[in-house]
């Protein structure tokens, strides 16, 4: 079927056709699908197969006439893409120019879209870019065990008569009423309760700060309206406890025992182990400072014209994210516009920019994101839902936009990394300070 389509605006990247198919043309294209289904329609009176098309057309016409036309429609739009070369920036805008069309007239269509733009190519060899290569100091290793000590700290009896402070365990027995009533769940018999952990509910372990070894005290103190027994929901509750002992907390021993408690087989292996995790988080972080080095080096080295729409798209949604995150209380989004500022059009620029050049080069150099990474990265944002993987897991198989959304940084950083193979690299020795200087600077800009 062939239809005729007539330029109608070729400006910039804008682009506009009108798409013409006559009347003829669709009656037999209608015709044509009517054909095709004749064998399958059964019909009172008719042998499956038999109906004639004139009852065919009167049953079925106006349904396949729609579906004739879309179809006709969008195979025209592609072929003209194919013939073109243009890939459309974002979805084509296609409306009927005829608002009172009826059958027997022929179809006209407008047809506008901005095409994406030629991507320069760039000479990677003229980016030079410095790689921070930090290892890890011995103060870095002894801060990390400090810490690991603290987590596996023990406690230890404080002398008789000592008040418990924040941070102090206290080993209590308990018994909690509400009007005057025990509740279920509410009694314990040494209770080893660390104050200031934040364990129990608002304003029981502060009831206990002071306390002695040998006390015993009501701790008044009510129930969050959002507590998960519904019977107890704000409800007021005295909690009557024993204080047994009161315990300071003490730091493990930082030897080859404490290493075993981490999964290490000594002190040394253990220091090692910390070394090499430290190394990585290091090599990690210069990653980053590496790539936000090498997307300046591209975004001054190539310039061509940008699509307005997505120009626009993109700074409408940094604008609105922005503004959601100074006003955190506003959940909804029926709320005013927000008007992108300068700024948020500037930024939409380069991320626009950077984003054609990425995509184009990706695409030139064959770069692939496999199932196996795609699927890896699924079941790494799964395990932030804990006890709905599963929900989250089959959500993504069936939404390809939220697929989208997991692929799209892998494929960015693989692009990266090819690229980064290919500019001209000098590793520079720098320290843990030097590195967080660079890594804050990125989290200024």
């Amino acid at each position: 079927m062939i239809m005729q389509v007539t330029e109608t605006t070729n400006e910039g990247l804008k682009r506009a056709y009108t798409i013409t198919l006559t009347a003829a043309e669709l009656d037999s294209k209608v015709n044509e699908k009517l054909k095709e289904a004749q064998p399958e329609v059964e019909m009172k009176g008719f042998r499956k197969g038999k109906v004639p098309m004139a009852m065919l057309k009167k049953q079925f016409g106006q349904r396949v006439m729609g579906e004739a036309m879309q179809e006709s429609i969008d195979g025209a739009l592609n072929e003209h893409l194919e013939a073109s070369g243009d890939r459309p920036a974002m979805q084509p805008a296609v409306k009927m120019t005829n608002d009172e069309w009826k059958e027997g007239d022929d179809v006209v269509v407008s047809v506008e879209y901005e095409a994406l733009p030629p991507v320069p190519e760039v000479d990677y060899k003229k980016i030079k870019l410095e790689k921070l290569v930090v290892k890890a100091e011995d103060d870095d290793v002894k801060e990390a065990l400090d810490n690991l000590a603290k987590q596996a700290q023990n406690f230890e009896d404080r002398k008789k008569g000592s008040k418990a402070k924040d941070g102090d365990q206290v080993v209590i027995d308990f018994v909690g009423k509400v009007d005057g009533e025990a509740f279920e769940g509410g009694t314990a018999e040494d209770y080893p309760l660390v104050l200031g952990s934040n364990s129990f509910i608002p304003g029981f372990e502060e009831g206990l700060v002071g306390v002695k070894a040998g006390d015993e005290k009501d701790v008044e103190v009510s129930f969050p309206d959002d507590y998960q027994a519904e019977h107890l929901k704000g409800k007021a509750a005295v909690f009557s406890c024993t204080i047994k002992n009161v315990k300071a907390p003490k730091d493990a021993e930082i030897d080859d025992e404490m290493a075993k408690q981490f999964g290490a087989e000594d002190l040394k292996g253990l220091k090692e182990q910390i070394a090499e995790r430290l190394e990585a988080e290091y090599a990690g972080a210069a990653r980053q400072v590496t790539k936000r080095g090498l997307l300046d080096a591209l975004d001054k080295a190539v310039s061509f014209d940008l699509p307005p729409s997505l120009v626009e798209a993109e700074a409408s949604q940094i604008a609105h994210q922005l503004w959601h995150e100074e006003n955190p209380e506003v959940e909804g989004h029926d709320h005013e516009k927000i008007e992108p500022t300068d700024e948020h059009n500037a930024l939409a620029d380069r991320r626009v920019k950077l984003g054609l050049l990425l995509a184009d080069i990706g695409q030139k150099a064959e770069v692939q994101v496999t199932d196996a990474e795609l699927t890896q990265a699924i079941m790494n944002q799964a395990r932030q839902y804990r006890g709905q993987e599963r929900q989250f897991f089959e959500f993504v198989q069936q939404n390809a936009q939220a697929r989208q959304q997991i692929q799209a940084p892998i494929f960015e950083d693989k692009v990266v990394d090819h690229v980064l193979e290919q500019v001209t690299m000098k590793d520079k020795k720098a320290n843990k300070d030097d590195l967080q200087k660079a890594v804050d600077a990125l989290e200024d800009e």
